[in-house]
């Protein structure tokens, strides 16, 4: 569970804590961690046998761009870049950082107790204990901060913005309710805290902006949005209520504009983020309006808890998967010019859900893959391109989402994933490169790599982290 967007955009699917290989329920999980990179164009995945990482261009092909053999049960990857960290499971106090193009390690550092989480962006890495954070500059790994007697927090939940002018970083604030510490990890100082919950937090993310902060907590029947910095509340989405679930991921799009979150039920949901505006006051006299009307005015006479209660909003998209009681994680992605949802199972699969950002409702499956191989499932799509689609030469100007949805995939558009030119900060001396902020398309240049981290300040790659 994470931010990835985040979110996450990285997330993970093990046991809490950063994860061994058992699931609840006593079913045993085929790995230990999943994770989306920040801009959900990658997947790394965790198990047993090794890593690997997969690219996510297409709907339909899933190309394994790396695989390693380590056992571990922590990996994240960098953006588009070569650069991953992972923590294996025989050095659970050890992390390291390699180019994995160049099959050679960067660094590693060592710290006094189980690394749970590592989240990283183009400006800072941060590594979360049960009891303490620490908060390195990514260009050179310099310690720059260690927070000390942090809340207890076995399962390493934190979120670390994926905008590097802000970094702003959430970690619990307390072990017993739903407590927010919103901490700015470029200027290294304390911004918020935010009076999230009841109970303790089971999961945060950040949007692209840093702007906006999710959060659930162990009950895992409402979900709220707050603004950053301020740390006012601005959504609450009701996920369910007949029974407390647990929530295992949460991830805004790339636009902001929706908010997905995973459980261990059946069910994904998928929520809208708008606020009505000043012409929305003067909707059309419709049945539907006026009911809308007279239930948010008699709501102004019930107690405020039912009221509060009455006036969440529900989910604008769903998907129900095949499975439940399993971990997973998910993520909402642009792929081939369309939003999908992608959720990655505890039993290997990867299921991409095409959603109607217009409409919402049920979320039809595209395609599901097996991370470990085999055939993929493609009988779903069975009727999905036989809805009269007219083709040869039609066009249209304004065609559907369910027209659009229903064209033959294209080829891979790698030429529109924004890379990460890894000689920039290496060379310049610059954390990110002037071209990361072209709104041009960027492609990496294999040949002319270097890794964004210098090498450590010992000389010989390895550190070992201290409190400052």
């Amino acid at each position: 569970m994470e931010d990835r967007r985040s979110l996450g955009i990285g997330m993970e699917t093990g046991e809490e804590g950063a994860g061994g290989p058992g699931g609840p329920d006593g079913q045993v999980s085929r790995f230990g961690c999943a994770s989306f990179n920040q801009d959900s164009t990658s997947l790394a995945l965790g198990t047993k046998a090794g890593y690997k990482l997969f690219s996510l261009t297409m709907v339909e092909k899933l190309d394994c761009i790396h695989e390693k053999t380590p056992d571990v049960y922590i990996v994240e990857r960098l953006f588009s870049s070569s650069l991953v960290v992972v923590v294996s499971t025989t050095m659970p106090h050890c992390m390291n950082i390699y180019h994995f193009k160049k099959g050679t390690e960067i660094c590693n550092y060592s710290y006094p107790n189980k690394i749970l989480a590592v989240k990283l962006n183009r400006q800072r890495l941060v590594v979360c204990l049960e009891e303490s954070i620490y908060i390195h500059n990514i260009k050179d790994m310099k310690l720059l901060k260690t927070l000390l007697n942090t809340p207890s927090n076995p399962s390493g939940l934190c979120a670390l913005s994926t905008n590097h002018s802000s970094s702003y970083l959430a970690y619990p604030g307390s072990a017993t309710i739903g407590e927010i510490i919103v901490y700015d990890a470029n200027h290294l100082n304390t911004v918020t805290m935010i009076p999230a919950h009841d109970s303790p937090l089971a999961a945060l993310a950040f949007n692209g902006s840093a702007s906006k902060l999710a959060s659930a907590s162990e009950r895992g029947t409402v979900i709220r949005v707050f603004s950053i910095p301020d740390g006012q509340r601005l959504f609450e989405f009701r996920r369910g209520m007949k029974r407390y679930v647990n929530i295992h991921s949460l991830s805004f799009s790339t636009d902001g504009q929706f908010l997905c979150a995973s459980s261990n039920t059946e069910t994904v949901h998928i929520f809208r983020l708008e606020q009505l505006g000043p012409s929305e006051g003067d909707e059309a006299a419709t049945w539907t309006s006026y009911v809308g009307k007279m239930f948010s005015a008699a709501t102004s006479y019930f107690p405020a808890q039912v009221s509060g209660m009455m006036s969440q909003d529900r989910a604008f998209a769903t998907v129900h998967l095949m499975t439940s009681c399993q971990k997973n994680v998910c993520t909402l992605a642009i792929i081939q010019k369309l939003l999908r949802l992608l959720v990655a199972t505890a039993d290997g699969e990867l299921f991409i859900y095409n959603v109607d950002p217009l409409e919402g409702g049920e979320c039809m499956l595209a395609h599901k893959h097996s991370l470990f191989g085999g055939d993929d499932d493609n009988d779903h799509q069975e009727g999905s391109e036989s809805e009269g689609i007219e083709t040869a030469g039609q066009t249209q100007a304004c065609p559907s989402y369910a027209a659009t949805a229903a064209l033959p995939a294209s080829g891979p558009v790698t030429a529109t994933l924004t890379g990460y030119s890894e000689d920039g900060g290496a060379k310049k001396g610059e954390v990110i490169p002037e071209h990361e902020f072209a709104a041009g398309p960027v492609c990496l240049d294999d040949e002319n790599e270097f890794p964004p981290i210098n090498w450590c300040r010992d000389g010989t790659g390895g550190g070992q982290a201290r409190s400052s």
